[in-house]
């Protein structure tokens, strides 16, 4: 990785202003953490830091208050998560910047822990405000991004404070660049990548930049409907993206210019709609009855994309292969996941819903890599330059 990293500079007795991603899941009614994931994450960072004598000043968004104060999304109950996990206190301010957080940090010793509110209570963090980001600079005299899940924005916290302070990365930046860049840059072949979810539209940059490094793109998901659209085969009422049919017929014209292998559906789950699972069938490619849509893969086709993961070296997935939240369309993106796990190849999964589905099988610790990042690693994979680590000092 050519950015450098918390290792490799001096922070004993320096004030760390870290960026961490601490926007997690709670409960609506109270509040309450359901999924502490990110806040374990940042863990290597904040101990590594402490344990050689750091002052640490953690900053995090929570949810999307608009620039205003919004009570239900203090970051109170992540402190008080955070001091557990720790095991030591964890110095929770009211506000993000002032004269009352500058003393507070003044007077920090080395080894003690304090969590800014919220930075989007601010309306100059998502604008980039040169004013904001100073104010942020002031409490630290290095910074720290380990907030991959947020390099794809261009805030303060997460970009403007590193052009005023010397910037390095987290472990979590680190291990998300590594595993991503090295899959991108320098794959053990076959590569295989699966890329799946409702729409084409999301995942154009995406299926353009890996058609140029995979051996072989297996596509499935909402937007495989698109593809077979444009392949000639009537969808009945599956979601097609009728704009997209004619670039949809181009990618795959460009695949077979470049010998790359294009995997679609040769079988689909059909049914009436979503909530009416009793009605599914298995049909062939072509015999999508007019009045189902398509919901998931066929048996045929959850074979023919095992038989290419069990071969490759190197997988990228993201995006399910149905409706998976729904148990009678979550075979295809099961059986995928199951897949993925089992293969002996350096696998990285990101997107929600590839994670959500690998969680829910209790596969996690058969993944090389589950990325944190939603948005964040489709830039990536998208080849797009991510303001929050374009902005850290080079090694």
């Amino acid at each position: 990785m050519g950015k450098k990293t918390v290792q490799e500079i001096d922070v004993k007795g320096k004030r760390v202003l870290v960026r961490v991603d601490f926007n997690i899941p709670r409960d609506k009614a109270t509040g309450e953490i359901t999924d502490d994931t990110r806040i374990r994450a940042a863990l290597p960072t904040i101990d590594y830091l402490l344990d050689h004598d750091a002052k640490v000043i953690l900053m995090s968004h929570l949810g999307r208050p608009k620039g205003q104060v919004d009570e239900t999304m203090r970051l109170d109950k992540v402190g008080e998560r955070l001091s557990e996990l720790l095991d030591r206190p964890v110095r929770k301010m009211d506000e993000a910047v002032g004269p009352e957080v500058e003393q507070a940090v003044a007077q920090m010793q080395e080894g003690e822990v304090v969590l800014l509110e919220n930075v989007r209570f601010y309306p100059g963090e998502e604008k980039n405000d040169p004013e904001f980001s100073a104010q942020l600079a002031k409490l630290g005299d290095i910074y720290v991004n380990d907030a991959f899940g947020t390099a794809h924005r261009a805030h303060c916290s997460t970009e403007g404070v590193g052009h005023l302070l010397p910037s390095v990365a987290g472990f979590l930046m680190k291990k998300e660049i590594s595993a991503l860049g090295s899959a991108l840059n320098r794959p053990e072949r076959p590569f295989v990548a699966i890329i799946g979810g409702a729409k084409v539209s999301d995942k154009i940059g995406v299926i353009q930049n890996l058609m140029e490094r995979v051996d072989t793109l297996i596509i499935g998901g909402g937007m495989a409907n698109t593809f077979l659209e444009a392949q000639g085969y009537a969808m009945g009422r599956s979601l097609v993206e009728k704009d997209k049919i004619e670039l949809a017929a181009q990618l795959l014209a460009e695949a077979q210019e470049k010998g790359k292998k294009v995997l679609l559906p040769v079988d689909l789950v059909a049914a009436a709609a979503i909530d009416q699972p009793e009605t599914a069938e298995q049909v062939a490619v072509g015999a999508v009855p007019a009045d189902k849509m398509a919901l998931d893969i066929g048996k045929e086709t959850i074979k023919l994309y095992r038989e290419a993961v069990a071969d490759a070296k190197t997988i990228i997935w993201n995006g399910p292969m149905g409706v998976f939240e729904v148990d009678a369309f979550a075979q295809g993106t099961n059986q995928v996941a199951e897949a993925v796990a089992h293969s002996s190849a350096n696998s990285i999964v990101g997107g929600g819903d590839s994670v959500a589905a690998v969680a829910k099988a209790g596969l996690e610790d058969q993944i090389t890599h589950i990325s944190t990042g939603g948005g964040a690693s489709l830039e990536f994979l998208e080849g797009k330059l991510l303001p929050g680590i374009q902005v850290l000092m080079e090694k």
